[in-house]
């Protein structure tokens, strides 16, 4: 019995250090989480959280495409990356960032150690960079979503106090910092899909705000992004800032629809031909968390009503490798 245990001890660091190393990973499948689309022109720009351990180094990796199906890169203009570390504020964990076009410049809001930062570029393929600060707060911030409202800039953000909880503010008009009196609480989990396994620090994440007849959208994660019930439901508000109802039918994209575990945290994206997509991540496998794949999914409204359409995610996959 030592020796079979010590046999098997042996195959599975065997098959962790294959993972580590990226041996087993699809060559075509990209593998980015909290990933976000950004339309410029006739070109798709794919970024998210690094999860490939065959690319090295840190930031931000970004992928181009024409039709949302075959996509290139990573494209960045340094080595792949459209902000990499040394460019602007971060020394690790650059997640969840959000790419956007305003007063003739490209913006990326993001996070890295913990804390929100926005870096400025004159291409979508960056660099991105600023200088070296992040938007002051008295509590760790992450997921930030800047939503434009008849001008007027608001981030919708995560602070990490008691669970992972929603928050927005209003912005100053250069997007150098929030203003504080207009801070208040969105949504937090608190029970039934939203926190499947019974935790003390729930979890409420990653922001997508939108307008649709007159009626504000919040998109959101909730549970732990390990657990397989990682999940996407929303909410619905008269204004920008609240109160928010949450959506009787949520979860509207998670394992029960897309088959895969860990369905969540993505962004929207409108086609070319006018369709509403989701872009999110799923776990490796069944067995595995890491690193996170990138899919896509067909959004539609019933009324007011958000549903995902009935029918398989797309894959995100480089056209033509090997």
């Amino acid at each position: 019995m030592k020796h079979f245990s010590l046999l098997l001890f042996a195959v599975l660091l065997t098959l962790n250090s294959n993972l580590v190393s990226g041996q087993g990973l699809e060559n075509d499948q990209i593998y980015l989480a909290d990933p976000t689309i950004f339309k410029d022109n006739d070109t798709y720009y794919l970024y998210g959280t690094k999860g490939d351990p065959r690319i090295k180094g840190e930031g931000f990796l970004v992928y181009t495409s024409k039709n949302l199906k075959d996509w290139s890169g990573p494209a960045g203009a340094t080595e792949g990356y459209a902000l990499i570390k040394g460019d602007a504020f971060g020394t690790k964990g650059f997640w969840a960032p959000q790419i956007f076009k305003h007063n003739n410049r490209y913006y990326m809001a993001y996070t890295a150690d913990e804390h929100i930062a926005i870096a400025t570029s004159d291409s979508p393929l960056g660099p991105f960079r600023n200088d070296g600060k992040d938007l002051e707060a008295p509590v760790r911030q992450i997921d930030p979503f800047i939503f434009f409202d008849e001008g007027k800039p608001y981030l919708y953000h995560v602070r990490l106090q008691d669970g992972n909880r929603i928050f927005v503010a209003e912005m100053t008009s250069d997007l150098t910092a929030i203003k504080p009196e207009t801070l208040k609480e969105c949504i937090y989990s608190e029970k039934d899909w939203e926190d499947t396994q019974k935790v003390e620090w729930t979890v409420a994440e990653g922001p997508t705000v939108f307008k649709h007849s007159g009626t504000y959208y919040l998109l959101y994660s909730a549970n732990d992004y390990r657990n397989p019930d990682y999940a996407v439901g929303y909410a619905t508000s008269k204004s920008p800032t609240g109160p928010w109802k949450k959506a009787k039918d949520s979860p509207i994209i998670s394992l029960k629809n897309t088959g895969e575990n860990g369905s969540g945290h993505g962004d929207l994206i409108i086609g070319t031909d006018g369709q509403l997509y989701y872009v999110f991540h799923t776990h490796l496998s069944s067995k595995e968390v890491h690193p996170r794949k990138s899919a896509l999914t067909r959004l539609e409204f019933k009324g007011k009503k958000l549903f995902k359409k009935n029918e398989e995610v797309i894959w995100m996959k480089i056209s033509g490798a090997e």
